[in-house]
């Protein structure tokens, strides 16, 4: 078994909490890693856990669990947790998880949930849906798609995303958020295999030959995938089919670190923008 093996990985570091009096892993810590890697895998096939079980009417519940152990991981020790669907059943799933520190495999398992009525608990089959993005995704394919267009065709989508983020998460005063740009602006929404809204942004013309881009939001459960990313490139792509030469944004502090991996640089000093702080950043294109 490798690394590999896995299209998803979930990274952790060992922490003093979790090392027992030989100073290795407590081994019972093991599953709350596969736990938590699932929680990642989950959040990887862009699918909120919580309010996509809901809408298919049920929820997983472990059947069973194992662990091999072949190996030891120690504190600080940075691990890559793999988590893969080996095979989907009538009613269950079957999940194999492994521990690798660097290519070393530290222990491996079998993780067995059953999708059930979670009023009655009694099993139910695995909708079809759920079965498709699980095959889909690990065949390789994409599960999540970007649409660019108007306000007409996505507001609806981009709005629930922003109030969501801006107006409830962030505070932002509503009359703040909505402005009548938003009528000739281009948009860009992306969505899960569901259909559900998950990310969305904005483009506007800030003066000829540089393309500005905003309302970048991407719902909090899905922070940290690639949902964000494929968002900007959907936006940057099409500023460039525009003619535009250069991108510029105004980021919040907490995300500078975002646009940086993606090509911008600050410029200027940081300012508030509706009680945040913000950067300018730009990147040519």
């Amino acid at each position: 078994m490798k690394r590999q093996d896995f299209r998803f990985t979930e990274r952790l570091r060992v922490r003093w909490a979790e090392i027992d009096a030989q100073q290795i892993v407590f081994n019972a810590h093991y599953l709350s890693y596969f736990d938590t890697a699932v929680g990642g895998y989950w959040r990887a096939l862009a699918l909120p856990y919580a309010d996509t079980m809901a809408a298919l009417g049920g929820d997983l519940f472990v059947r069973k669990a194992t662990l091999e152990y072949l190996g030891s991981a120690r504190y600080d020790e940075q691990l890559q947790i793999g988590v893969r669907c080996e095979r989907i059943g009538n009613s269950s799933l079957q999940f194999i998880g492994a521990v690798f520190r660097g290519d070393d495999l530290l222990v491996h398992g079998e993780l067995i949930y059953v999708f059930a009525d979670p009023q009655t608990a009694t099993s139910k089959t695995v909708p079809a849906s759920l079965r498709t993005v699980l095959e889909r995704f690990e065949a390789g394919q994409a599960i999540t798609s970007v649409r660019v267009g108007s306000w007409a065709e996505l507001g609806a989508a981009a709005s629930a995303i922003r109030q969501a983020v801006f107006v409830e998460e962030q505070k932002i005063p509503a009359d703040m958020e909505w402005d009548a740009a938003d009528a000739s602006c281009l948009h860009a929404a992306a969505f899960n295999a569901f259909g559900i809204p998950l990310a969305t942004g904005r483009l506007l013309e800030h003066v000829p030959g540089v393309a500005k881009i905003g309302r970048m939001a991407v719902l909090r459960s899905l922070r940290g995938s690639h949902i964000g990313r494929d968002l900007l490139a959907a936006l940057l792509q099409q500023a460039r089919s525009e003619g535009y030469r250069e991108a510029l944004l105004h980021a919040q502090l907490s995300a500078a670190g975002f646009y940086l991996r993606a090509g911008f640089v600050q410029r200027g000093e940081a300012f508030s923008e509706a009680g945040i702080s913000h950067v300018e950043m730009t990147r040519s294109l």
